[in-house]
């Protein structure tokens, strides 16, 4: 009786699991796109109280305003080549004590991850990190110069390791290039590992 009972615990359970696990990426995608636009909505919302009197009318108006606003942006940089004033205000920008460092950052891990961007991120690779035998995921950024070499008989490159599950900090470190193994993966599947802990996969190797 008792290993009847135990039975029929054991596929209610898993009857109950099944379920769950089913459900849960659903609900969880439909709970992160919940949050993402009203946190979004929240940071538009001195926009709506700037909008005319006939977009007020239109529900989320203010998405599709800064959508234009975005696109008029780039089309007027483009048509009236304003690169120099933008340059001119970053100039501006890095001149600030406080406001240089954070700009300055967010515009190379913005430009990192384009795809015009060839030289910032500019290979996945592998190197053993934080210890020999273990290999940890990480970007090739750039070439060590030999004054500032560990060893200047030796080539070093300057790779990036980002941290799980938060990949904006992580680690810099000097590999000497025999020790660097490039992996066939785009920045975008390595970065997708990263962030998920490894769950996450590119769907090309499944």
């Amino acid at each position: 009786m008792k290993k009847h009972l135990m039975s029929l615990i054991h596929q209610i359970w898993s009857i109950f699991l099944n379920g769950l696990l089913t459900l849960l990426p659903f609900t969880l995608t439909i709970a992160l796109f919940t949050f993402s636009y009203r946190l979004l909505k929240g940071w538009l919302e001195p926009i709506k109280q700037l909008e005319p009197a006939y977009l007020q009318t239109i529900p989320n108006a203010e998405f599709i305003l800064v959508i234009a606003i975005i696109f008029l942006t780039g089309l007027i940089i483009k048509l009236f080549l304003l690169e120099p004033l933008i340059h001119f205000i970053e100039s501006i920008f890095f001149k600030i004590p406080l406001m240089r460092p954070i700009y300055g950052g967010i515009k190379q891990l913005v430009q990192a991850f384009t795809v015009q961007d060839k030289v910032t991120f500019k290979k996945v690779v592998f190197v053993q990190f934080p210890r020999h035998g273990i290999y940890s995921i990480g970007f090739l950024t750039s070439e060590v110069p030999t004054e500032v070499s560990p060893d200047s008989r030796v080539k070093y490159f300057n790779v990036f390791i980002p941290t799980t599950p938060n990949p904006t900090s992580g680690f810099l470190i000097q590999a000497p290039e025999p020790e660097i193994m490039i992996l066939n993966l785009s920045r975008q599947e390595a970065m997708s590992i990263i962030i998920s802990g490894g769950i996450i996969q590119p769907d090309r190797f499944k």
